[in-house]
């Protein structure tokens, strides 16, 4: 699924990374530990967290993981926007908690990966 894709499922609110270009999204991994997150195995997917601070972006990047959107209606800071360009990683935000955020992804055909 296309990046826009999910931004509409999600009414998402964007903060880096437009415009998208070609970033398909396949699969998902959710945490707010990062130690967690890193067994996902990324590779090109997208990290759903509530955790609003620098850890979320520098797991994204080492995982190889396009795009990053915190939950529960938590809002980036403006370091936070600064470091995920840097990164090249798309930051959105959404109002939905993990849990609903997963449920309408996978509605729409997101998988997650089993560990």
């Amino acid at each position: 699924m296309k990046l826009e894709g999910i931004v509409e499922i999600l009414g998402a609110q964007v903060h880096t990374g437009l415009p998208f270009g070609d970033i398909d999204i396949l699969a998902a991994c959710g945490a707010d530990l990062m130690s967690d997150a890193l067994a996902f195995g990324g590779d090109k997917g997208l990290l759903l967290t509530g955790l609003n601070n620098p850890q979320s972006i520098r797991t994204a990047e080492m995982m190889d993981i396009h795009c990053v959107v915190i939950v529960r209606g938590k809002t980036p800071d403006a370091s936070l926007i600064t470091l995920a360009r840097e990164k090249d990683i798309v930051l959105m935000s959404t109002k939905h908690s993990m849990f609903t955020a997963f449920g309408l992804l996978y509605q729409a055909g997101i998988s997650g990966v089993e560990v």
